[in-house]
């Protein structure tokens, strides 16, 4: 029997007429399922092309490389339509952004150790299979360049059985390099990771909670700053998606005097905003506020910027902190920001800068903040998450 394939879910998998979902297939499809649950199409859609990875039917970490950019672009700002629309907002929505291939410079690696040494890779969908992925379109050059180190990185800190997490980000300065393992770590292991780093040149690694040896600083560029994260901070997952986030921003900023970025993490919209304002940065990680700290006061050309440790979840900024704020700023993690937008709200803040990566998160804050007398400006997509259901987005409100 065969199924003819809807629409997408929000997660990237086709929705067949019957309601089963079938990954790795597109909207208008004629499939068959096989055995395995895996779609044989029988009338492929115009918008299908040939995966440019051959690890796609394998790994887990792409959901879309079958489908024509064109058509992936459409269907992520249609989901932030959706989500826009079912609290009755229709706002402008600018051209989208995508950030190409190979510039994810920020990935979690699994590692394993096997009967020949190790493999290093990323996990099939909904599966603890662990497939190696020495061709992987996403992450920059640099990084896909260490696999072989990241295997012989596992083979020291995974047990027979187990697995590690390899958190690695691309510097200027090298690989950083996080290590998530049950191993504890001993003197001489110690030892033997400031070697392993100093004959792979490594930027940093890190072991657990304990940075182990810094051959030089893995820093970021952020604006006329150089900032070193903190291992393992959070960082904007390529610096192409940075850029355009960081220009949609700069444009709603335009002028002002005073900002404040909440959810600032280490500086990323602070730093470069510090050009041309003063900035307050509230941000909830007290490491990422002294990193964001330690590189302002060695920029140049910046002005002012004070570095505030908060839990904006528990205790946001009320509206008489708010008051001589032209802008704000906003990047709140998945969860979104409710009770800093409810406060935001009751402010005199007339132009808000809202960017996120939660489209349901998104529609409810942008809502609450119209509620209040705010107008959306427009709306730009921006996709750093290639081949994934992942999408982030700016928006510009200002109040009527």
């Amino acid at each position: 029997m065969s199924l003819i394939i809807e629409s997408l879910t929000h997660l990237g998998a086709g929705r067949a007429s019957d309601g089963t979902l079938v990954p790795r297939t597109l909207p208008g499809e004629e499939i068959a399922l096989r055995a395995d649950g895996t779609a044989q199409i029988l009338t492929p859609s115009i918008q299908r092309v040939s995966p440019p990875c051959r690890h796609f039917k394998t790994c887990g970490g792409c959901a879309l490389q079958h489908a024509a950019d064109d058509f992936v672009a459409g269907w992520k700002q249609q989901v932030v339509e959706r989500a826009l629309h079912a609290h009755g907002l229709e706002p402008k929505f600018r051209v989208m952004h995508t950030s190409p291939s190979h510039s994810r410079r920020r990935a979690k690696f699994s590692g394993r150790r096997t009967k020949s040494g190790a493999m290093v890779g990323f996990h099939a969908r909904a599966s603890d299979v662990l497939v190696a992925v020495p061709d992987c379109q996403l992450v920059t050059p640099g990084m896909l360049a260490g696999v072989p180190m990241l295997e012989a990185l596992t083979v020291i800190a995974a047990s027979r059985r187990g697995e590690v997490a390899l958190t690695v980000t691309d510097s200027a300065a090298g690989l950083d390099v996080l290590v998530q393992t049950d191993q504890k770590l001993t003197d001489q292991l110690r030892i033997d990771l400031a070697v392993f780093a100093q004959q792979h040149q490594l930027a940093r690694l890190t072991w657990v909670d304990e940075t182990v040896v810094t051959l030089r600083p893995p820093v970021q560029v952020l604006g006329s700053a150089t900032v070193t994260p903190p291992p393992g901070a959070f960082l904007q997952a390529t610096a192409d998606g940075e850029a355009a986030l960081l220009a949609a921003v700069t444009e709603i900023v335009g002028n002002a005097a005073k900002v404040v970025d909440l959810f600032a993490g280490c500086g990323t919209f602070s730093l470069p905003l510090a050009k041309t304002a003063e900035v307050l940065a509230v941000e909830g990680d007290a490491a990422m506020i002294a990193a964001l700290d330690k590189a302002w006061r060695v920029a140049k050309g910046v002005k002012r910027v004070t570095g505030e440790t908060r839990d904006l979840f528990r205790r946001p900024l009320e509206p008489d902190e708010l008051k001589g704020f032209d802008v704000a700023v906003l990047d709140p993690p998945r969860a979104g920001a409710a009770s800093q937008v409810a406060t935001l709200a009751a402010s005199t803040v007339n132009r808000i800068a809202m960017v996120s990566c939660n489209p349901v998160t998104f529609g409810r804050d942008v809502a609450t903040l119209v509620e209040a007398g705010f107008a959306v400006d427009w709306v730009q997509v921006v996709d750093q998450f290639r081949w994934s259901p992942h999408v982030e987005m700016v928006a510009s409100l200002t109040r009527a």
